[in-house]
């Protein structure tokens, strides 16, 4: 059977760095930090005290106050980028086919703060015996996402959530476009979010040892390729892409934003959280996005390169792509947008192919910020050109975007320009 072409039409975010697309991209065009001390709980005792935190967020418009105590807070990221995703979109819903439009919606983790504070609540009052909220288990499952926002429109095409740790939400967009080109939808909503800016969200990636301590500095605590990187920061938010048959977005005089041309899937098959240190998944899921794509190295413009700021980790990726792209990699700008807005985890694929699809539309490579000083031991190839510190023009015809998780779960995305 001929696949069908599948194009974007239409983005929504809620971020540390703002609470729409335009602010988000400004920000990251401006090389704008979104961490800062932790203000949901008493961090005070904590080895980390700061966090990516998502600020100024209206919950008053997108359901009744009754409805919103029904759903946890990574829920309420979703629904708000969908909002958005759909108004940027001019999508119809009183003409579109609902049973022709999916959600395919990921979390990482899902409602881990309505876990703990139903827990909690239960050991606070344990005499009392057992009480939970009725509502514990639908707003801590991490579908909910998904299912909420077909609930609010009314879409009964494909949904549920996919689950890869920090890979979640790519998996989701890519299996988006893997349903729209072999026919099973016409329009779908894919993302992430993710809420996990909590005491066990933070003491559990502190025991870790996977997130940064720079407490005296929060805003250039996230350091990608940077001499001094100790690990990530921990941020929240969500992201929403509406991926569509190129046919169906023509019919409506759809703005088509750009084209997905591929997407890859790999497994490290190494470690549970330590990514490969010659980056072989890494390798495979960039190798496997471009057959996929049918393009080759040289057709790549941009990478928005999972660059989390761990010190093995960013290491294992940049060879990754010397390996891949050979000649090419020193071509190509290389930028990990998490400098600005954190580590989103599960929702970190949605918010960075949001950039990616950005940086094709505008031919403008957002930095990596924080950049001090280079590796001694020569393990990062420094001729690469990172992007760092600054904003750099050029023009991006095609542009990937990777995500690497927990388990060695890896995804990659390919998006280019629209051209008939």
């Amino acid at each position: 059977m001929e696949l069908k072409r599948v194009v974007v039409t239409g983005l929504g975010a809620v971020t540390p760095l703002g609470n729409s697309v335009p602010e988000l991209w400004n920000n990251l065009i401006d090389g704008v930090s979104g961490a800062g001390p932790i203000t949901f709980f008493d961090a005070s005792q904590f080895k980390t005290r700061f966090a990516c935190e998502v600020k100024n967020f209206d919950t008053s418009e997108l359901m009744e106050r009754k409805e919103l105590r029904k759903n946890d807070r990574y829920t309420l990221f979703a629904i708000a980028a969908a909002k958005e995703a759909i108004i940027n979109s001019g999508l119809n819903l009183d003409a579109v086919d609902k049973e022709q439009v999916g959600v395919i919606f990921a979390a990482g983790i899902g409602g881990i703060q309505t876990f703990e504070q139903e827990v909690a609540n239960y050991y606070t009052h344990i005499e009392a015996g057992p009480k939970f909220n009725p509502f514990f288990i639908p707003k801590m499952i991490s579908n909910m996402a998904a299912g909420q926002i077909a609930i609010i429109y009314g879409f009964h095409g494909p949904n549920y959530a996919t689950v890869s740790a920090c890979a979640s939400s790519t998996n989701a967009i890519i299996d988006a476009f893997n349903n729209i080109r072999l026919g099973k939808a016409k329009v779908i909503l894919a993302g992430g979010s993710e809420a996990a800016i909590t005491p066990a969200g933070m003491g559990g990636f502190n025991a870790l040892t996977a997130i940064s301590t720079r407490n005296d500095d929060p805003q250039g605590a996230s350091r990608p390729f940077s001499k001094s990187r100790d690990g990530f920061v921990m941020a929240e938010g969500g992201g929403c892409i509406i991926l569509e048959e190129l046919e169906h977005a023509l019919a409506r005089g759809a703005n088509i934003l750009c084209e997905v041309a591929g997407g890859g899937l790999s497994a490290d098959a190494y470690h549970m959280t330590a990514s490969h240190p010659e980056g072989l998944g890494a390798k495979l899921v960039m190798k496997r996005a471009l057959d996929d794509a049918e393009m080759v190295p040289e057709q790549i413009d941009y990478i928005n390169v999972h660059g989390t700021s761990t010190p093995v980790g960013d290491i294992s990726e940049s060879r990754a792509i010397i390996n891949v792209f050979g000649d090419h990699a020193y071509k190509l700008n290389i930028s990990a947008t998490k400098s600005m807005t954190g580590h989103l985890l599960g929702a970190a694929g949605a918010v960075e192919a949001i950039a990616t699809i950005l940086s094709v539309v505008n031919d403008i490579i957002p930095p990596t910020i924080n950049f001090h000083e280079g590796d001694e031991d020569e393990a990062i190839d420094y001729n690469l050109n990172f992007t760092f510190n600054k904003a750099q023009k050029r023009k991006v015809q095609a542009a990937l975007s990777n995500t690497f998780g927990f388990g060695g779960q890896n995804a990659s995305i390919i998006v280019k320009k629209f051209a008939k």
